[in-house]
């Protein structure tokens, strides 16, 4: 009997999304419901398994601390907390699974919404007894929305911002205007363009070489002081020192942000404190449909690997 753990189940979800009993006669599947942070307490809870279930970047994976690992299941495809080619030097399969673009899209419409129309203030006025109505909302019909990144997610976000009657526009190093006129979007010829332009600058850019720091503190005095950045992608894409002056000093309007450099989100972040900020724990992602999709998904994977059958690998 092989013993499977599912890491970071933090709604205790995972069992109950999926017909793990398909396995019962050759592994043992338990989750494990907190985050373990300390890489030596995570060694210990963990070097008995066999097969592991990650959920995305929520832990990194030390591989060569692990002799007993023999396959590795991420939610989605792409998973930079993986070394894959030491994983695979070690002898463990890594795959992943299915992941919807759709989630993402709507939590950072969600963003995009509750920052236009101050939603946690007013929210938190009337739940406690504070002023009625003490803010004046941004009208999103009319206004210019930049997307950095036009990919699965980003295509989708400006369907959803043409509808809303905006004007959307997009940047990204490979983007060309064939493209941008496919989606029904304007080709920004540069990212400084686009943040000059913008009222609402969304990333929806994959986190790497070319996009780590793609927004510093030169590029954020670009945008207009009534602008909002939504980040739903990854943090490192934007300088997080510079976000925080700028989001300090008043020089944009606020920011929605889903994703952070260190997760869960240390308590003393300047994020947590920031009047202007509307930060949510890294749920774009985490939806119903979502993880039945990536619990299935690895049931399956789990059972492609007994019995030798291909399997969904990673990069």
């Amino acid at each position: 009997m092989q013993t499977c753990l599912i890491l970071d189940d933090y709604q205790e979800a995972a069992l109950g999304l999926a017909d793990w009993a398909r396995l019962s006669d050759r592994v043992a599947v338990s989750s494990i419901t907190d985050h373990v942070a300390d890489q030596d307490a995570l060694v210990a809870r963990i070097d008995q398994a066999e097969i592991l279930v990650i959920m995305r970047e929520r832990t990194p994976f030390p591989a060569a601390l692990l002799p007993r690992l023999k396959l590795l299941v991420t939610s989605g495809m792409r998973n930079l907390a993986i070394d894959v080619a030491a994983a695979r030097a070690q002898g463990v399969t890594v795959c992943g699974t299915e992941s919807s673009p759709t989630p993402p899209t709507e939590l950072t419409w969600a963003l995009i919404l509750g920052l236009a129309r101050h939603l946690p203030l007013e929210n938190r006025n009337l739940r406690d007894g504070g002023p009625w109505q003490s803010t004046v909302g941004t009208d999103l019909a009319g206004a210019t929305l930049g997307l950095l990144g036009l990919g699965k997610i980003g295509t989708r976000v400006a369907a959803i911002g043409r509808a809303f009657g905006m004007r959307v526009i997009a940047w990204s190093p490979n983007l060309d205007d064939t493209r941008a006129a496919a989606a029904g979007v304007e080709r920004a010829e540069t990212k400084e363009d686009l943040l000059e332009a913008s009222d609402v600058v969304s990333i929806h850019l994959v986190l790497g070489d070319r996009t780590r720091g793609l927004l510093g503190d030169a590029e954020l005095r670009r945008m207009r002081p009534s602008a909002i950045l939504v980040n739903t992608s990854r943090a490192p894409i934007v300088d997080q020192a510079a976000l925080v002056g700028a989001l300090e000093e008043g020089r944009i309007a606020g920011a929605g942000l889903d994703v952070f450099e260190t997760e869960p989100l240390p308590a003393d972040s300047p994020f947590r404190r920031l009047p202007n900020v509307l930060a949510l724990p890294h749920v774009g992602y985490v939806t119903r449909d979502n993880y039945r999709t990536f619990f299935t998904q690895a049931v399956e994977d789990i059972e492609a690997y007994l019995a030798g059958s291909p399997i969904r690998l990673l990069g």
